[in-house]
């Protein structure tokens, strides 16, 4: 593990995090501002619908945000946003995979990277809305699992000629599928959520971790210490969703934090671009 002074002294990279809506800006010209004002990423959330009567309580607590209803589909807009930029990472913040096909989504991402030149990051996480999943005929008991098993789908898609799976929930016999992704073996996986299955499939299965903004830095140390016990020192940190307080910020960055998005809140392009404007001077201060 690297010691505290040489991580503090190491870029830190930051980008956003956000809903795109048909209310707020477009994602396109979200793309071009970031990119013009030195941030490196954009993640984007995903929710296909939100059932009106619901059980799965909002876990920012209170009414959930109309946002959550109101989203464009990620890949869509991500695409959008690559047709304006050349060099900003297009990321999922995150694609609720367990509600997605398989083979489809291998599609869209390997797609998006080819059109984007490699420049794609793909977020996954379990989700917490149980009434979304069931409509997709996902068994919140076992999201976890179908999870895992949709990851090895995805890699065996983007990486073999011939790809194949036989699991204890999804099984395919062998198929042809492209496009193949550009960056190699494929696009990096970002493991979302904090818990110890999230955990335990990071080690199994992602490329970096995407853990929320209310993650203290002493427990992104103690994760690194442990994910260098299980064999896993090659493993970058991204903040999903932080604010600007300048202390935290300093501590993500002694905790060897790759990069931090901010989580930006949707707005029309006039707000945008003036909030795009205040973040980049706090951005700006650890760069």
């Amino acid at each position: 593990m690297r010691s505290a002074s040489l991580v503090f002294d190491l870029r830190m990279e930051f980008g956003v995090s956000t809903f795109v809506t048909d209310e707020g800006i477009r994602p396109d010209v979200l793309g071009a501002a970031l990119e013009t004002r030195g941030f490196d990423s954009l993640f984007l959330a995903e929710h296909s619908h939100i059932p009106i009567s619901r059980e799965s309580p909002y876990p920012g607590g209170g009414d959930l945000p109309r946002v959550y209803y109101r989203t464009l589909d990620p890949f869509v807009a991500l695409t959008a946003a690559a047709a304006t930029t050349s060099r900003l990472i297009l990321g999922t913040g995150i694609a609720l995979q367990i509600q997605r096909d398989v083979i489809h989504t291998a599609k869209e991402v390997a797609s998006l990277d080819l059109i984007s030149r490699g420049r794609v990051a793909f977020g996954v996480g379990v989700g917490w809305n149980f009434e979304e999943m069931r409509d997709h005929g996902t068994d919140p008991t076992t999201r976890g699992k179908l999870l895992n098993e949709q990851l090895e789908v995805l890699k065996e898609t983007w990486t073999k000629e011939q790809a194949e799976f036989h699991g204890e929930l999804l099984d395919f016999a062998p198929f042809y599928a492209w496009p193949k992704p550009v960056q190699t073996p494929h696009p990096p996986i970002y493991i979302g959520g904090e818990s110890k299955g999230a955990l335990t499939r990071l080690v199994e299965y992602g490329n970096a971790w995407l853990p929320r903004a209310h993650t203290p830095p002493e427990e992104l140390v103690r994760v690194r210490q442990w994910l260098a016990e299980q064999g896993r020192t090659d493993i970058p940190f991204t903040i999903f969703g932080a604010g600007t307080d300048k202390g935290l910020l300093d501590g993500y960055r002694e905790a060897g934090v790759e990069r931090v998005t901010f989580l930006l809140k949707t707005m029309p392009e006039a707000e945008t671009l003036s909030k795009l404007d205040e973040l980049a001077k706090v951005a700006d201060e650890f760069r």
